[in-house]
This record gives structure tokens, C-alpha cells and sequence, in this order.
């Protein structure tokens, strides 16, 4: 798998140009990871942290999960990795954690939010609150938001991959 990345065009209208910057930092994100195994992909960055590569991954997936289903259309969607009991649950690897499987959900997840997010425009509200009952957000904001909540991570994402095998970049 090779991952091709491009930023948007200059002169996009807004919606293009939100959609194509998300979709940039989603490849960013996947090109992180492109060419490592799974045990390199379980790897810690640095104790006590348990911060890798594949539980970026895992929580990038819950986050789409949680804006573009649970709150952009309201969908009952329960969590994918974490629970009550275990509220990090998608960076608490096991050896039986692959990348496979956190790729496949991943991806399965970017698709529903594509065509979630495709019923809405901009300034149409959630159909679900979110963050504990408050105020519905516009679509323009969730995506504002999944691209600052990609960025930060990817700057994590760039630390763990140097640290595993010098690699860097953006």
C-alpha cells in the first residue's frame, strides 16, 4: 500500500477545501505508518506512555465514530475499543491487535463519516448534541475540528515514527 497525498487545491470553495485539508491529515496520518510492522506499529513512544502508532490509529477511528455518527446524525454507535471500565481502551494493545484490523475500522469509519457528512451542508447542525448535552454543532465546525484533532496527533505520530526508525518528514 502506497498512500498518495496532495494538498487541496488554493482556490477551493470552502467545503472543498475543509474536505481536502481532512482528507490530507488522514493520509498524513496512514503514511506514518506505511512500511512497519505490527510489533513496530504496537510500540510505545516513550514510557511510561503507551502512545503508538497503531492506538493513534484505533483513536482516530473512535473519533470519526463519535462526530460523524454519534453526534453529526445522532446514530446510536456504540465505542469501537474503549469501554466504562476502559475509557483508553484503543491504545491498550495486545499482541493480538493488528494492523489489519485497525486499518480496515479506520477506513470503514472515514467512509461513514464521507457519507455522513455528505447529507449535511456547512452550516446544517448536528442532529446530537455531543460533549454532555450542550449546544448542536455545524458541520463546518466538526470538520475545523477533525482537522486540528489530526494535526496535533500527527505531530505525535511524527515523534513515535522517527523514534522507531529515524524516518521523518511531513
Amino acid at each position: 500500500m502506497t498512500t498518495e497525498r496532495r494538498e487541496p487545491d488554493r482556490n477551493a470553495d470552502e467545503r472543498t477545501m475543509l474536505e481536502g485539508w481532512l482528507d490530507y491529515h488522514r493520509r498524513t496520518l496512514a503514511l506514518k505508518c506505511e512500511g512497519l510492522t505490527d510489533d513496530q506499529l504496537r510500540t510505545a513512544s516513550v514510557p511510561p506512555s503507551e502512545l503508538s502508532l497503531m492506538g493513534l490509529v484505533r483513536h482516530m477511528a473512535e473519533v470519526e465514530r463519535s462526530w460523524f455518527r454519534r453526534v453529526l446524525t445522532g446514530e446510536d454507535a456504540g465505542p469501537i475499543y474503549y469501554s466504562e471500565a476502559d475509557r483508553d481502551g484503543e491504545f491498550h494493545l495486545t499482541e493480538a491487535d493488528t494492523w489489519q484490523e485497525a486499518y480496515a475500522t479506520w477506513q470503514a469509519e472515514i467512509d461513514a463519516a464521507r457519507r455522513n457528512a455528505a447529507g449535511f451542508a456547512l452550516d446544517d447542525l448536528s442532529r446530537a448534541p455531543g460533549r454532555a448535552g450542550g449546544e448542536p454543532f455545524s458541520l463546518r465546525w466538526i470538520h475545523t475540528h477533525m482537522i486540528e484533532e489530526y494535526a496535533r496527533h500527527n505531530g505525535h505520530a511524527d515523534l513515535i515514527r522517527e523514534r522507531l526508525d529515524g524516518t521523518t518528514g511531513d
